[in-house]
This record gives structure tokens, sequence and C-alpha cells, in this order.
């Protein structure tokens, strides 16, 4: 096996992006000798490195043409305002002057070898990042074992979180509506005993109210459009996040879908859409994180379904949207305060757990007050 400089340097630089900066590869429709990395959360999203050789400006001015095309569909699919490229050129031509063309979200560097001052430049650490060289087969055997390890490391994680799971939590809580739904029509007192009412629980502080509400339902379309829901959605956010982060979840949006809704409205509220909201915010945050690849659900699916839900809850009288907006807005600050595990570092969730806090405390003393 021979190895060019110009193979060595994209091997060097795949290692370090994959193995140090937990970039992942991405696949790019008809591009030839060049490899493209995505790292979201870092201030460069996209990083290209591209081995074509290149023989003058015009030939540079296209290939950046074709490459802010790609980063606008990425831009879109991540639901991303902007997103920084790093465009690394390793076989530029005598006659190309990088310098001349210049874009306020695309860097163009050219580099020689994987200690240019260049790349040094924006990534100091690479210098640190050391593989045996030895010869051509020992090096390729290197490079690609290390970056297997990283990318099985990935696929694990992906496939903790994206597989087939047993689902327990969901269907309890489906059965425990049920109970309490069949349970209520032979003893109507029991919505209005249990109900969210602000009466009840500013005055004869009643607080388990505000848990409870979310067990009884008017009639019965109420209860199968509600359990329906709540068997498509729960299941997923059980299989994505796991049980215990699904039940902290669901009962956060419970309690701020009753905390808001009395905060606004009056009337017996009861039901379980402000806790379904709460995992429909769940869901949202969680293919924000996981939104290169879940975009297009996010925008045709999900979003779409809060929208049409809530136009629907202000259009209909009897529909308490208040207590959905609360449920929505716990979901989402109750899936920052548990985290996405590969996804969210311990500070993300401490900002989460602060917000959830603060967001309920205020409900409750405005509520109270």
């Amino acid at each position: 096996m021979y190895l060019t400089d110009n193979d060595e340097i994209t091997m060097r630089l795949v290692h370090y992006f994959v193995t140090k900066e937990n970039y992942q590869p991405i696949i790019v429709n008809g591009s030839e000798n060049e490899i493209w990395l995505e790292n979201i959360d870092k201030p460069y999203s996209v990083i290209r490195i591209n081995a074509n050789y290149i023989h003058n400006n015009d030939q540079l001015q296209y290939d950046l043409y074709r490459s802010k095309s790609i980063i606008k569909q990425i831009k879109k699919k991540t639901f991303s305002l902007t997103c920084d490229m790093l465009n690394i050129q390793i076989n530029l031509g005598e006659n190309v002057d990088i310098k001349s063309i210049e874009d306020k979200h695309v860097d163009s560097i050219y580099i020689d070898s994987a200690d240019d001052k260049n790349i040094l430049e924006i990534f100091p650490e690479i210098k640190n990042d050391i593989v045996d060289k030895g010869d051509a087969v020992d090096f390729f055997l290197n490079v690609t074992k290390d970056i297997n390890e990283a990318t099985e490391k990935k696929n694990k994680l992906y496939e903790k979180t994206f597989g087939k799971k047993t689902i327990i939590i969901t269907y309890l809580l489906i059965a425990i509506n049920l109970v309490v739904f069949f349970l209520s029509q032979s003893n109507k007192e029991l919505l209005l005993r249990f109900g969210m009412n602000k009466t009840f629980v500013v005055d004869y502080h009643e607080y388990y109210r505000l848990i409870t509400a979310a067990f009884f339902h008017v009639n019965l379309l109420h209860l199968v459009c509600n359990m329906y829901s709540l068997y498509v959605i729960g299941s997923q956010i059980e299989t994505l996040l796991g049980k215990f982060k699904f039940l902290i979840i669901y009962f956060i949006s419970a309690i701020s879908a009753s905390l808001l809704s009395g905060l606004l409205t009056n009337g017996l509220s009861v039901g379980a859409s402000g806790a379904i909201f709460g995992l429909l915010g769940s869901l949202v945050y969680f293919g924000y994180h996981y939104r290169l690849y879940l975009g297009n659900s996010l925008i045709y699916n999900v979003i779409p379904i809060i929208i049409i839900n809530l136009v629907i809850g202000f259009s209909i009288s009897n529909i308490d949207n208040f207590a959905h907006i609360g449920g929505l807005l716990g979901g989402v600050f109750s899936s920052m305060m548990v985290g996405i595990e590969g996804k969210t570092d311990k500070s993300d969730r401490i900002n989460g757990a602060i917000i959830t806090i603060v967001f309920i405390g205020f409900l409750a003393f405005m509520l109270f007050k």
C-alpha cells in the first residue's frame, strides 16, 4: 500500500476530528475525494476536507459556491440561522489565492501538513493527536482502528437510544386513566373532588389536585383522544429517554399544566392533555438535539401537531388551552433537566433544573398570590 502526502494529511485530520472533537462523517451526494464531518455543537458545525485538485481561483470560487449550497440544506434541516463551515483545501495549485475569496459563513484554509500553522491556529490540540505511523499499512490500520472505535461508541449510543424497548410506564398510565374513568362514571362527584380548580387548591390547600386532575376525563371521547395520544407519544418518549425520565417529564408537565390553568382560568380542569403536551415538548427538545437526523420529522410531523392542537384549543371554548401551554413548557424545561444521554452535559442539566424550578415556582407564586 502506498499513501500520498495528501492521503496521510486527510487521514490524520479525520482521525483527529472524529476521535478528539467528536465529529462524525455525513454523506454528501456527488462528493468525490472529499470528506464532510458534522458536529452541530461546535463553533464550526461542518468541516469539509477536500483533496480534489484546485488549479485556479475560478475553480475555487465554484467549489465554494457548491459548498454553500450544501450548507443551506444543512441549515434548513437543523433549524440553524447560521451554520459556519471550515473548508479545508489540501490540494491547491500555485495560481490559487485562497485569501482573495471570502465568505462570512465559510472559512477556507489551505494546509500542506497536519502540523500546518493554519490548522493549528483553529485547533491547537491537533498537535497532540499522535498516530503511530510505521509503514503505510500500519498507519492506515491504526487510523482506521481508532476511527472505528470512536464510531462504534457513537453507534452503541444511538442503538441504546433508538433501539426497541419494552413499553411499561405508558401502558401503566393508560391503565390508571381507564380505571379512574370508569370509577368516575359511577360516581360523578369524583370529578369535582379531584379536578383542578383554583379555589380548592388556594383556599382549601388541596394540592393533590395539581396531579390528580391529569387522570380524570369528562366523557369517553375525551378519554379515547387523550389515551391514543398518550399511547403514540408516550411510547416514543419512554423509548428515547427511558422510563424514569419519562415519569419525571410527565408529572412535571401535569403540574405545570394545572398551575397555569389555575392561574388563568376559574373553572374545573381535567384531562391528561396537559401532560401529553409536555411529552410533545420533550419530543421537540429531543429532536432538536438530533435535528440533523430528525429535522424533517420535527418540521412536518411534531411541530404542526402542536400548532394545530393549540389553534383548535383557542377555537373551542371548553378546551383548556392554558393547561396545554403550561404542559408544553413544563415538558421542554423538565427535558432539559433530565437531559439526553450523550447530548447534554452536567451543566446543561443544572441549567435545566434551575429553569424548571423557577418556572414552577413562578406559576405557584402567582397562583397563590
